[in-house]
Parts: C-alpha cells; sequence; structure tokens
C-alpha cells in the first residue's frame, strides 16, 4: 500500500480527461495535475524546445513526493517519454502504447487512422507502435492543428459551426480511406467524442488516449505494489501556469462535472 500522490500533466487541460478517467478506475489515489497553461499548444513546436517544456513540468511534479507519473500528453508523449524515463527514477506512463494496444485489438479491416498534433504526427511513434503489434495494419495519420486552441476555448459541441467546419475539414480525408478505428491521440480529444463520431459515422469506433493510459497506469501500480488504500476516496491538487481564474469553468468542461477546486498558479519557468 502507497499513499503518496500520482503526478499528471499535459501542456494545458486536456490531461483533465485523463484525469476523469483515473476519478473512475482509480478513486483512491491522490492526485496532482499541472497544466501548462501558459504554454499550450506544444504540438506546433520543435522536439527540442517540448522535451525543455516536459523536463520542466516533470521538475515541479517532482517537488511532490510522488510515486508515478502520467503524461497525459501525446505530444510529450511521442517526442520524450523514453527521455524522461531515463532522466527519472520514478514510474512513467505515456499515452501512446495502451491507445495502440487498444487500437489493435478492436480493428476488424486493419486499417487505423490517427488524428494528434504535428509535433506527434512527425513522430511516428504511434503508427511505429501499431505496426509492432500487427504489421498488417494500415495507419493513416492526420495532423490537427486547431483543435487543442479550440477546445482550450470551449468550442466542443455538436453544432458550433466552428468546431464543426475545422473538424471536418481534418477527418474527411480519413473517413474516406475507410478506416474502422480511430485513435484519438491527444488527451483534449475526447471532448470532441460527439463531433467526431458524427462526422466518422457509427462504423469508426473511436479510442482515447486517456482513458487507455488510465488502465496502464492501474496494471502498472498493480504490479510493483504502489496501489493506495482501495478502501479510501483519493483527493485532487489542480496547478497552471497561466491565469488559476479561468480553470474552474474550463475544467468542469473538461471533466464533464461541476468542480470546485481552485487551480494554484506556479512560475514553471522557475523549474
Amino acid at each position: 500500500m502507497d499513499m503518496r500522490p500520482i503526478g499528471v500533466f499535459d501542456s494545458g487541460l486536456g490531461g483533465l480527461t485523463a484525469v476523469r478517467a483515473l476519478w473512475k478506475i482509480l478513486p483512491e489515489e491522490n492526485l496532482i495535475y499541472f497544466g501548462d497553461t501558459a504554454r499550450v499548444p506544444y504540438g506546433g513546436r520543435s522536439r527540442e524546445t517540448i522535451l525543455k517544456y516536459a523536463r520542466q513540468d516533470v521538475r515541479f511534479l517532482r517537488s511532490f513526493d510522488l510515486k508515478a507519473i502520467l503524461i497525459a500528453c501525446g505530444t510529450v508523449t511521442t517526442t520524450s517519454l523514453s527521455t524522461l524515463q531515463a532522466e527519472n527514477d520514478l514510474p512513467m506512463v505515456g499515452v501512446v502504447e495502451p491507445t495502440c494496444r487498444r487500437a489493435a485489438a478492436v480493428t476488424k479491416n486493419k486499417r487505423v487512422g490517427m488524428i494528434a498534433t504535428p509535433a506527434s504526427v512527425r513522430s511516428g511513434a504511434y503508427g511505429a507502435a501499431l505496426h509492432r503489434l500487427d504489421p498488417e495494419i494500415q495507419v493513416t495519420e492526420k495532423a490537427c492543428p486547431l483543435l487543442v486552441p479550440l477546445v482550450e476555448n470551449g468550442r466542443v459541441r455538436p453544432g458550433d459551426v466552428v468546431i464543426e467546419t475545422v473538424a471536418r475539414e481534418y477527418l474527411e480525408p480519413l473517413r474516406q480511406t475507410g478506416i474502422d478505428t480511430l485513435i484519438l491521440g491527444c488527451t483534449h480529444y475526447p471532448l470532441l467524442t460527439d463531433v467526431i463520431a458524427g462526422i466518422m459515422g457509427p462504423g469508426v469506433e473511436l479510442v482515447s488516449a486517456g482513458e487507455e493510459s488510465a488502465f496502464e497506469l492501474k496494471r502498472m501500480l498493480k504490479a510493483r505494489g504502489l496501489r493506495a488504500d482501495e478502501n479510501r476516496r483519493g483527493e485532487s491538487e489542480f496547478f497552471v501556469s497561466d491565469r488559476a481564474e479561468d480553470f474552474e469553468h474550463l475544467a468542469s468542461l473538461f471533466l464533464q462535472e461541476d468542480l470546485h477546486h481552485a487551480a494554484r498558479r506556479i512560475d514553471i519557468e522557475r523549474y
């Protein structure tokens, strides 16, 4: 039994979709969340800049006595996970491997699509992971640079002409390839599930990076004997690098329930 908290971070608030999954899958665990809202999105940055930011995020979280870190950011996972794991003596889980395992398991025609930030697509990490699992899988990847800022601004509902137009432009070419599975390779994207499903149609299974990584974290904690007391309810703390005043409203959107937690602003450049 290990009562130390789990650290979770993302380039913004998209990683709160992973927090929502953790609340359901590991309700007994204490969580410390950091959203780098001052520098969101990471997806259009260079690999070197993303690694610099990710190192600062990890250093901040490690100022707490953590037992594990969930990198709830597809961009950081695809570009920096192996480096961060090598530099830290702390278990770290990313979003790519568990998400690809799920996609490989559910596809029937072995045609899988993946949408993510430009940096994640450039890395080729999702395609490589899928081909390791099943060399016969055909992967079609699409960078969607406008989705993260739109989600961070609350443009997520079906019927919103802005998000509908942008999403359709990105997704229609994928739909025409005949994929039967679509990886939502950024933890912001589950908020667009209804929009995406409406465009892709009922024959396409959507796989969420945040949810699958939460299941992976549960397996890892159990294997290492790091689970908390299952007869308790965990607590969550939230930190951001920009205005904390905007957190509660947007966080309620991401978590899909009313939130009464205040976030604290920290100066991430100090780390």
